[in-house]
């Protein structure tokens, strides 16, 4: 069970804290009372959630390329951090159509250097690598993939996420069996929220289109998603960083992602969206398929998540329904100009008074 005042004053280091996720994690770890470090290349988005909830006011944080050893390694020394969380990435499967070599260097031999830092910093004792659903190799199933799964990712950015998790695999193997050092990847599914300004992405394509007051167009409809809200997805990283620090025989391979209900068409997702966008803006939205005019994408995609739902007694907080109503509720009030990060605080308040693992 994830301890709230085991965070209070832990030394957390976070990497790609400017990214959508990333920015949720260091407001949540801020509201715990962590003591946090984030490093990453500005935001990746104009306007970006880190920025408009200020969060380099709250936190320490770093501009750097996780591709820069020495300044990874100079970061470390001086900060000197307890847990790592690794979620710096080139995280879009379209761009890494347009830069391959970028995206290999990013999530490949950025992932090489988080490694190598934790492998000669001491202090660190719990390391948590975000991946992603897509690093299995996709057979189109309609269930589930489990952790033993083939990994093999399609697309550049699938495929170098996956070289993540064999790059750290044999770090544990190679480096860490004899330091009390735990180490776990992380691979969830689709995760929405309020914030996520990314290109190509379905919700922020919605938010887009309702903010400009055009019909949604949807590429693929009936592509089957497993979709959970962001807090789901990073408190589940921070429930597995806190019980492999305290007892490493937690440390292993997680999926996380919702419940089987909540694997739906993008079509199912796009239809929620404009019925909660409706009640809250009182604005009329409506979507089109689009079909054929984007790249390759699985038409199945779901996760077993077994594992962390039988060590932890884990399960998701926020169905479906939930984790889109939260984020339209989120980009209203962005709409409106109200205080972004009370925003934030309030869905986390309200996401801990809910949960139950």
């Amino acid at each position: 069970m994830l301890d709230h005042s085991f965070y209070r004053g832990k030394k957390i280091l976070v990497t790609g804290h400017t990214g959508f996720k990333g920015t949720w994690m260091c407001m949540i770890l801020t509201f715990l009372g962590a003591e946090v470090t984030g490093y990453a290349l500005e935001p990746p988005t104009e306007p970006s959630l880190f920025e408009l909830c200020h969060m380099s006011e709250k936190i320490h944080s770093v501009i750097g390329d996780i591709r820069d050893l020495g300044k990874l390694q100079k970061v470390f020394q001086e900060r000197q951090p307890e847990i790592v969380i690794h979620m710096a990435a080139q995280p879009l499967v379209s761009e890494s159509y347009e830069r391959p070599v970028d995206t290999y260097e990013v999530n490949v031999m950025g992932t090489v250097n988080v490694l190598e830092c934790i492998r000669h910093m001491p202090s660190v004792r719990s390391f948590v690598n975000v991946t992603t659903d897509k690093v299995y190799k996709n057979k189109e199933w309609e269930w589930g993939y489990r952790e033993e799964e083939e990994l093999n990712g399609y697309d550049p950015y699938s495929n170098s996420k996956s070289c993540s998790e064999l790059v750290t695999s044999s770090y544990v193997n190679s480096f860490f069996g004899e330091r009390q050092v735990a180490v776990s990847t992380m691979r969830a599914g689709n995760v929405i929220g309020g914030g996520d300004f990314a290109k190509n992405r379905i919700i922020p394509d919605c938010i887009r289109a309702a903010y400009e007051k055009k019909r949604i167009q949807v590429r693929n409809p009936k592509s089957v998603r497993p979709y959970q809200h962001v807090l789901d997805a990073v408190m589940a990283y921070l429930l597995v960083a806190q019980a492999q620090y305290e007892r490493t025989e937690y440390a292993g391979n997680y999926n996380v992602g919702p419940e089987e209900k909540d694997a739906v068409e993008t079509g199912e997702i796009v239809t929620l969206f404009c019925k909660y966008w409706n009640q809250q803006a009182k604005e009329e939205m409506e979507w089109m398929s689009s079909v054929g005019l984007g790249i390759h994408e699985a038409n199945f995609l779901k996760l077993d998540c077994s594992r962390l739902k039988k060590t932890f007694q884990w399960k998701p907080v926020w169905d479906v329904e939930k984790a889109v109503e939260k984020t339209v509720e989120w980009s209203a009030a962005y709409q409106r100009e109200e205080n972004i990060s009370e925003c934030m605080r309030r869905q986390i308040q309200e996401f801990i008074q809910e949960k139950t693992f």
